[in-house]
């Protein structure tokens, strides 16, 4: 399974195409809408998200009758926004560029974009790399999500960190994954805990105030998942890295971790590792999970934890970083475009998207099959052989 990304924020729509995806799955067009819909409606976000934009998926082909057919899903989101960056005719016949980006901003794509394919207006760069297209992603993941729930895999998110505000390990310690998805709904920020939700709140307060940015990080949790997805033989086929390109192919996440890994890391063997139990009802589990539910590159039945880590967004509102114009050559300050305070809570969507999709293709390449009936059935098969595994 895999998909295709088409549009720019400066175009009409985004386009996502899905080939791969199996027939005979039900699928609400309302479930895409409201992930699009968590994506937008967070705290931090700027007024080309509250405002502007209010995404709403168009499912194009490969879906009849609220169920996959097999073939090639086509899923288009409007962009509202696009006229405004359109080149346009003026009163006198002149081709006019629009609003031009010439004065890179420090963090993003726009200089070394701008290098790399000879742009000398950097709009061509930012509106691609922009965190817009991330929409599509979503809608896609929202597809994956939808096809995974049928076989009882639960994926949630929630955000750990903004700025210097971090929610106390122990508020999620022992929640189920299902308890941890409820309260974060519940939040704008997207955190379980009310008492850390409203210490972020004021920090993006006083931040958007300042014409200043934050970064933060967020959590994916993946219940439900069998062990043996993945694999250990070749480099690519490892879940692990399958699920750090993911997750670092978000704008603005510069970082991921697995489990406890940066923890671990500073601990000896016999601290770092999860002892293995067996019981006869319950089977092979373990007490800790400090692997964070992947060992060897493959998911090994405990509950997949990955951390992400989102850097401030570049924007500076009112105190813009030091820059060059391209086309003077002479110092000046960074471009100042709309943009949000703090995409942490949005990131945490997109990030639950990224994890879904590439747990959806892992199910698929271990259980194949054209319907959801066939991999079903093998689904259930492997469970079985599992309970009298080895003999």
């Amino acid at each position: 399974m895999r998909f295709l990304t088409a549009g720019e924020s400066h175009g009409p729509a985004l386009t996502a195409i899905v080939e791969g995806f199996p027939a005979g799955v039900p699928i609400a067009k309302k479930a895409i809408d409201g992930e699009l819909a968590r994506r937008q409606r967070v705290a931090g976000r700027g007024a080309r998200s509250t405002r502007i934009e209010a995404d709403e998926v168009e499912i194009l082909s490969g879906v009849r009758g609220g169920l996959s057919l097999g073939s090639p899903i086509a899923l288009q989101i409007k962009n509202r926004d696009w006229p405004h960056w359109e080149p346009y005719l003026s009163p006198a016949g002149e081709v006019k560029r629009g609003r031009e980006l010439v004065c890179p901003r420090p963090g993003h794509a726009d200089l070394a974009g701008g290098q790399k394919y000879g742009f000398a207006d950097l709009r061509n760069v930012l509106e691609r790399a922009s965190a817009r297209s991330t929409a599509a992603r979503t809608a896609v993941g929202a597809l994956a999500r939808q096809l995974l729930a049928q076989l009882g895999v639960r994926i949630t998110g929630y955000v750990a960190s903004i700025g210097t505000v971090r929610l106390p390990a122990e508020r999620v310690a022992e929640a189920a994954v299902e308890e941890i998805a409820r309260r974060a709904a519940a939040s704008p920020v997207l955190t379980p805990d009310p008492e850390t939700e409203t210490a972020m709140l004021q920090v993006i307060a006083a931040a958007q105030e300042a014409g200043n940015t934050l970064g933060g990080t967020f959590v994916v949790l993946a219940s439900g998942l069998p062990p043996g997805l993945g694999s250990h033989v070749e480099w690519d086929r490892r879940l692990d890295g399958r699920l750090g390109q993911a997750l670092l192919s978000i704008p603005a996440v510069k970082g991921m971790a697995i489990g406890d890994a940066f923890a671990v890391a500073q601990e000896p063997g016999s601290a770092a590792h999860d002892a293995i139990f067996y019981a006869p009802r319950r089977g092979y589990w373990r007490a800790s999970n400090r692997a964070g539910g992947l060992e060897g590159g493959i998911t090994n039945g405990e509950t997949l934890v990955v951390t992400a880590a989102v850097k401030p967004i570049p924007t500076l509102l009112k105190d813009p970083l030091p820059s060059v114009n391209i086309r003077t050559r002479e110092p000046a300050r960074a471009a100042v475009e709309r943009s949000d305070t703090c995409a942490v809570p949005a990131a945490c969507v997109v990030g639950e998207a990224a994890v879904t999709w590439e747990l959806a293709r892992a199910v698929l390449e271990k259980f194949g099959g054209d319907t959801l009936d066939e991999i079903r059935a093998a689904w259930e098969r492997y469970q079985a052989r599992l309970q009298d595994w080895p003999r």
